[in-house]
């Protein structure tokens, strides 16, 4: 009875301190105020997810109650310098930080307020969020049970784009500034986009010698921010030392761009990758054994029939058919017919 009065005390604190911090910024919106939703007990699994540059927690909110449905707590802060009411431009840009120990910090306090809330910590993000998410899984990776990166933002897809940010501090409005389910800022000064290229190279430069929190990386074809051969090679490193790593890319024809997260926001398959996170984390396999499951299904066998012949029910979750479905099927030939 001690520990779920502590429970509660620890949520109602969350939620008490997080709103008055947030009302008093003031918020561009609503949708940029941090979400949570918790259950009433203490959960086996909590989710910290953590939201794209520039944007807000709204990016998140469906996966957050879909994974609260299924009995998780999740927890969708507002990042530092995020989602603040204001007349920025160029001359006034948004207050975003240009020292990544902010960001660092933040999450890392984030995550030690994650592990009062379940036993299993599981970390997302987006874009610049998952390359936060993917800093984490390498500096606590005996304390993340797994981490989730969606189009981790390590290098521009076009590589000129590095050479901009590395090396010039104008201001830049996003392309797509007043596109549908955009509620965060329209633009920002390049310094503060520059710590997240820096944070991502030194992801990707100690990867392969660094052990990760188990990974899966989502990418996609379509997405003209962030580069898939990056991602791959990200998985490829990381696999090396943490067999429960694994690597998705959408294809081109399924049209997920870069804010996969929302219907909101333009990707139509929000409930797929839903879905393979849910996969993924509900799992207990090593990326060598999805790709057995893999090849049995090449073999003309069914998803069901191939998991039992191999003992592995009680290792699967029922969603890994669906990502069985979707996956590069060159990836299941190549093991088949090495």
């Amino acid at each position: 009875m001690g520990f779920m009065s502590e429970y509660a005390k620890i949520v109602a604190e969350i939620v008490r301190q997080t709103q008055t911090h947030e009302d008093t910024l003031p918020l561009r919106n609503e949708a940029c105020r941090s979400r949570f939703f918790l259950q009433p007990n203490p959960a086996q699994k909590v989710c910290l997810f953590l939201h794209g540059f520039t944007a807000g927690p709204y990016q998140f909110a469906p996966m957050g109650k879909f994974f609260f449905r299924a009995g998780y707590n999740v927890l969708i802060p507002l990042m530092p310098g995020h989602g603040k009411a204001g007349e920025w431009s160029s001359n006034n840009p948004p207050p975003l930080p240009t020292d990544p120990q902010v960001y660092q910090t933040f999450v890392v306090q984030w995550l030690q307020l994650a592990q009062a809330m379940g036993k299993q910590v599981v970390v997302g993000g987006l874009s610049t969020g998952a390359t936060l998410a993917a800093w984490l899984a390498r500096k606590y990776p005996q304390q993340i049970y797994r981490t989730l990166l969606f189009a981790p933002y390590l290098h521009n897809k076009i590589k000129l784009l590095d050479f901009f940010v590395e090396n010039f501090p104008f201001y830049f409005e996003w392309f797509n500034k007043d596109a549908q389910g955009n509620f965060g800022y329209k633009g920002f000064s390049i310094p503060a986009l520059r710590l997240f290229l820096e944070m991502g190279q030194e992801i990707q430069d100690r990867a392969s010698e660094s052990l990760f929190a188990p990974m899966f990386i989502l990418s996609s074809a379509s997405d003209m921010v962030t580069s898939d051969r990056d991602h791959q090679i990200l998985f490829e490193s990381a696999l090396k030392n943490q067999p429960i790593t694994w690597y998705h890319c959408f294809d081109k024809a399924l049209d997920i761009h870069h804010r996969m997260m929302t219907k909101m926001e333009g990707n139509d398959y929000q409930d797929l990758v839903i879905t393979l996170a849910k996969a993924y984390i509900d799992s207990d396999l090593t990326w060598a054994e999805v790709l057995e499951i893999g090849a049995g299904i090449y073999r003309g066998k069914t998803f069901d029939y191939v998991v039992t012949e191999l003992n592995l029910g009680d290792r699967v979750s029922p969603d890994l058919s669906v990502m069985m479905a979707v996956l590069n099927k060159q990836t299941i030939v190549d093991v088949c017919n090495p």
